[in-house]
């Protein structure tokens, strides 16, 4: 694999944690933060890393960039256009808080794509998802099975977004049609990670467990 290009590393954090009950981001897995954990590993792709927040003096003390949410109440689109703003370099990894195991290898794959598209983002069917019923109304992500907080941006994804925050669409995949996109296949992703836990995410309490007992096994991620 060639050298990675200087990109900066966006996580999200400004999450409401519903189903949680409490800051997702702030949970301990192996005496870590949770948030701790994914700038672990994306810090290793990027020198500049920077935390997208609500309460920034929550997230005190982390030792990297905290910015606060420019966009509040706007979501994960409202996210990404804070850390897209914030960001010193053209193409930025975005990638939630919540997720432990991100393969450091595909996400490296992934930034030596990003030459040339405003948008590399993965395309993973789910495995149980082959009988729903058809969308009612726009279609989201997750229809499309692709993961929008483990993807790259550039700069030039902020006019569009703009565009969709004032008119109150906060679908991240809505402003694709303006930007030029890389999908990246299930082929291309399944020699890094064929289990697919880059896109697992801490959603519950179940979630918290599911993680830790994949830690005791020795699972890290890639």
């Amino acid at each position: 694999m060639g050298s990675v290009p200087a990109i900066s590393s966006i996580i999200l954090a400004g999450g409401e944690s519903r189903r949680m009950g409490t800051d997702k981001a702030l949970l301990e897995l192996e005496g870590q933060t949770l948030i701790e954990h994914v700038i672990g590993k994306v810090s290793q792709l990027s020198r500049e890393v920077i935390v997208v927040v609500n309460d920034p003096q929550k997230f005190e003390g982390l030792g990297t960039r905290i910015v606060g949410d420019v966009r509040s109440g706007k979501g994960s689109l409202g996210g990404l256009y804070s850390g897209l703003l914030a960001a010193s370099h053209f193409h930025s990894l975005v990638v939630a808080c919540d997720m432990p195991f991100l393969n450091l290898n595909l996400l490296r794959y992934m930034a030596l794509l990003a030459s040339g598209y405003d948008v590399v983002i993965p395309r993973v069917s789910a495995r149980a998802s082959s009988h729903r019923p058809p969308p009612k109304g726009p279609i989201t992500a997750r229809e499309e099975h692709l993961h929008p907080l483990h993807a790259i941006y550039s700069k030039r994804c902020l006019e569009p977004i703009e565009e969709l925050l004032d008119k109150g669409d906060l679908r991240i995949i809505a402003f694709f049609p303006k930007v030029r996109v890389r999908y990246v296949e299930q082929e291309e992703i399944e020699p890094f990670d064929p289990q697919r836990l880059s896109f697992f995410n801490i959603n519950t309490p179940a979630d918290v467990e599911r993680a830790k007992a994949m830690i005791a096994d020795g699972f890290r991620g890639g």
